[in-house]
């Protein structure tokens, strides 16, 4: 494992959790997989299908991000992720297997904790079977993943659009995310309020 990349990645999340490490451990798969290293730019594109905590750990590792319009979320719930190389026009998709990292006892601990009705020792078991869950996920192989090649179509190099002010609130908004209704430029959250949403 990679310590300095984890380390940026729990800086980067706030805290080491199990969520954190499938998504550092999906990201290592999937990249050694495609063969490319960490994105300095637009080289890479990742689709998560999730906004939880593995999501950072993705960003750490391949460097997409919202800003340089390279990490893409679809809102499916699923802890899924897709990572695409635009030189090789190839891209890797990579799932956990199906209860590969299940552990009763750590989901009862945590069910004690956070209810608060876990004893002293309960959440210092808690805690020393947390430290030992992530450690196996961030040492697991590809066994305990559904790891492909995908076709997809790789979303275009993120382009800097011209702003444009909304007539109805006055902030500017990015021209491409605005709405023309009765000769005045709205934004969407006024184009929705003129709509009655």
């Amino acid at each position: 494992m990679d310590d300095k990349s984890w380390e940026k990645a729990v800086e980067f999340h706030g805290h080491a959790c199990p969520g954190l490490a499938v998504g550092f451990r999906s990201a290592q798969l999937a990249m050694a997989r495609l063969g490319v290293s960490r994105s300095a730019d637009e080289e890479l594109v990742a689709i998560v299908e999730n906004d939880a905590c593995g999501t950072d750990a993705l960003q750490v590792l391949t460097g997409c991000t919202f800003g340089k319009g390279n990490f893409f979320f679809l809102d499916h719930g699923k802890q899924v992720y897709t990572i695409a190389s635009r030189a090789r026009q190839k891209a890797v998709r990579i799932t956990v297997r199906h209860m590969a990292f299940h552990n009763p006892e750590l989901s009862r601990l945590r069910g004690a904790v956070g209810s608060g009705s876990a004893s002293q020792s309960e959440q210092k078991e808690y805690e020393a079977l947390q430290e030992k869950h992530i450690k196996n996920i961030l040492e697991s192989g590809e066994d305990c993943f559904n790891l492909a090649f995908v076709d997809i179509k790789i979303p275009d190099r993120a382009v800097i659009r011209r702003s444009v002010t909304c007539d109805r609130c006055g902030e500017p908004a990015m021209e491409t995310r605005t709405v023309k209704q009765a000769g005045v430029t709205l934004c969407l959250p006024c184009s929705k309020k003129e709509m009655g949403e």
